[in-house]
């Protein structure tokens, strides 16, 4: 599946806040100005569409997706039965790529994409490479034997950071205990803005 290969700082800009871990300390010390020459100047009252397209753009952008794909999964949630919002955001945070994220197994959402692209994560026993898996209750997901010495996998383990109650883990094995509730995801992001916007 394709993805953003470009400047990720600039993303973090436009969107004003830090998407990505390593943007965090260049925002802080620069502020929140928006990519390009005319950064500064740019001050305009932004529009009632203009606040939903931002807050779909900030969503796509922190699960690292492009717009068709997460058009896709927009569709998908508005034909579950229940709130369509917090189906949205359910479908995205099990998506494997995600949970790999979520359970400390790398350092970022890129770098979790890249541990399962590269076949490196199993799922039930089975190596599974498509970042976009929708892992199940009760799935155990595991880093392959040939990857537990690896630096930057043993730096995310040794990292101390509060574990989602919805995963649970032992060493290098998670597993998904439950689905999500609304206040154990994505914090930054008003999925009832995303709604909005796809239902003009």
């Amino acid at each position: 599946m394709a993805r953003y290969t470009g400047p990720k700082r600039r993303l973090s800009r436009r969107e004003g806040l830090a998407l990505f871990a390593k943007d965090a300390k260049s925002l802080e010390k620069k502020g929140a100005v928006p990519p390009g020459q005319h950064g500064l100047g740019r001050r305009r009252r932004i529009s009632e569409y203009g606040i939903q397209l931002r807050e779909k753009q900030k969503a796509k952008r922190i699960f690292g997706l492009l717009e068709k794909q997460f058009k896709r999964y927009f569709e998908k949630a508005s034909k579950v039965r229940g709130v369509t919002g917090l189906a949205l955001l359910q479908a995205l945070e099990t998506r494997l790529d995600n949970v790999v994220y979520r359970l400390n197994f790398a350092k970022s959402r890129a770098g979790a994409r890249q541990l399962v692209s590269h076949g490196h994560i199993k799922i039930d026993g089975k190596k599974v490479n498509i970042p976009s898996f929708q892992v199940k209750v009760n799935q155990t997901i595991e880093i392959a034997p040939q990857m537990r010495d690896n630096t930057h996998v043993k730096k995310s383990l040794e990292e101390t950071s509060t574990l989602p109650e919805w995963l649970d883990k032992k060493a290098t094995v998670g597993k998904v205990l439950r689905i999500p509730k609304r206040e154990e995801m994505e914090q930054s992001v008003n999925e009832q803005l995303i709604v909005e916007h796809y239902s003009r």
